[in-house]
């Protein structure tokens, strides 16, 4: 694994950054506080070519490979998460799947749109009574002539009120797993109910909203892959995303190191740098060596799918050690600034708060390490 970048993602990096320190992070505690971004800001980041990552360019996307990729979501994540997880939910969980399992007409009519920016996608696969427990889902598709007639309910589902169009999982035929598949349903659809959940402890900049299917009818040609295929495309998907998630992660910890760098050279207390005392330097180097780790931990993940090789354990360890990690250094981080840590003038608070759900969604850290539980011992702990 080549661990240098080439001038290609040298470029993109330092696009990014300028892009986000000039668009993003002076907006950033103000969307906070409003509990949601400007939207304005998602077909500037489709023009920057972040919701292109990866997307072949015959389909309107950016190509590139997986490193950028990860560069990307790394400046996302230092940048504001809750923009990160736009683009990541949009682009990554739904663009790629789209990509990997869509019919040629599905691709040309969807993926043009999100790798631009002007087409947003939500993932729906998360119920009220189903979370970690994606394989019973209980929202239902019912064959009728020639259309899927689908009715139930989604929560927690990220840009679920902005979305032109939901990859819906729901149940066509028998209990567990194999009786899912998968339906790209357009949001306008007559039945498609969504309401905005506030109140979050973070991201709160992005729109979280819960979704209903009342008798929602789409046509044959909405299934995405074959029947009964919908829950191994979920989690060949959240494979790759819970590497995105690691490198937003990684960013978020990057920002904490940069955030105390910053304040602890600059301020003073008993007459000398803050950053002059042993312990502030303990905290530095802890959360130095946790950005180090976490970052290579979320590159080797996307160097083998670059490698078109078996990547699902190094995604989840990737990302169950950088959520964690990015835990760690916020709450690090508030220590080191203080009192001022505690506000929302400097943006160490914001870290933690949207640290925190990095180790539920896509994955618990407690399923991540069941999955490479298995891995490392042939035995599975699922029931």
């Amino acid at each position: 694994m080549d661990l240098s970048f080439n001038e290609e993602q040298v470029g993109f990096k330092k696009l990014a950054r300028d892009f986000l320190d000039k668009e993003v992070v002076p907006f950033r505690a103000a969307w906070d506080r409003a509990e949601s971004v400007d939207t304005a800001i998602i077909p500037k980041l489709g023009q920057i070519g972040f919701f292109g990552l990866t997307i072949p360019e015959e389909y309107g996307g950016l190509g590139g490979d997986y490193i950028t990729y990860c560069i990307g979501m790394e400046e996302l994540g230092r940048a504001d998460s809750a923009v990160r997880g736009i683009v990541s939910v949009s682009m990554g969980l739904v663009g790629k799947v789209i990509l990997s399992h869509g019919t040629e007409e599905q691709k040309q009519q969807w993926l043009p749109g999100i790798a631009d920016g002007t087409t947003l996608a939500c993932f729906g696969l998360t119920e009220p009574d189903t979370g970690s427990d994606a394989g019973n889902l209980k929202t239902r598709a019912t064959r009728d002539g020639d259309d899927w007639i689908l009715n139930g309910n989604k929560i927690f589902i990220t840009n679920g009120t902005w979305a032109d169009v939901c990859l819906v999982f729901a149940r066509t035929g028998g209990p567990g797993p194999k009786g899912v598949s998968a339906f790209l349903v357009p949001t306008d659809t007559p039945g498609f109910g969504r309401t905005e959940i506030h109140g979050k402890l973070g991201l709160r900049g992005q729109a979280t909203a819960e979704l209903s299917f009342d008798g929602v009818t789409v046509p044959a040609s909405a299934l995405l892959g074959a029947e009964g295929e919908g829950f191994k495309i979920a989690m060949h998907s959240l494979d790759k995303g819970r590497v995105s998630v690691a490198a937003g992660c990684v960013g978020i910890i990057q920002g904490c190191l940069e955030a105390v760098v910053d304040y602890s050279t600059q301020r003073r207390q008993f007459g000398r740098p803050l950053a002059s005392f042993q312990m502030i330097q303990d905290m530095i180097a802890d959360i130095s060596v946790d950005a180090d780790a976490a970052r290579l931990l979320t590159w080797r993940a996307a160097d083998l799918i670059e490698r078109g090789e078996p990547f699902g354990t190094e995604a989840s360890k990737a990302k169950y050690f950088a959520s964690e990690a990015a835990v760690r250094a916020a709450n690090l981080a508030i220590q080191a600034f203080g009192g001022y840590g505690y506000v929302d003038e400097y943006p160490v608070q914001k870290y933690m708060r949207d640290a925190r759900v990095m180790t539920l969604y896509e994955g618990t850290s407690q399923i991540q390490k069941l999955l490479i539980g298995r891995a490392e011992t042939g035995v599975s702990a699922f029931l």
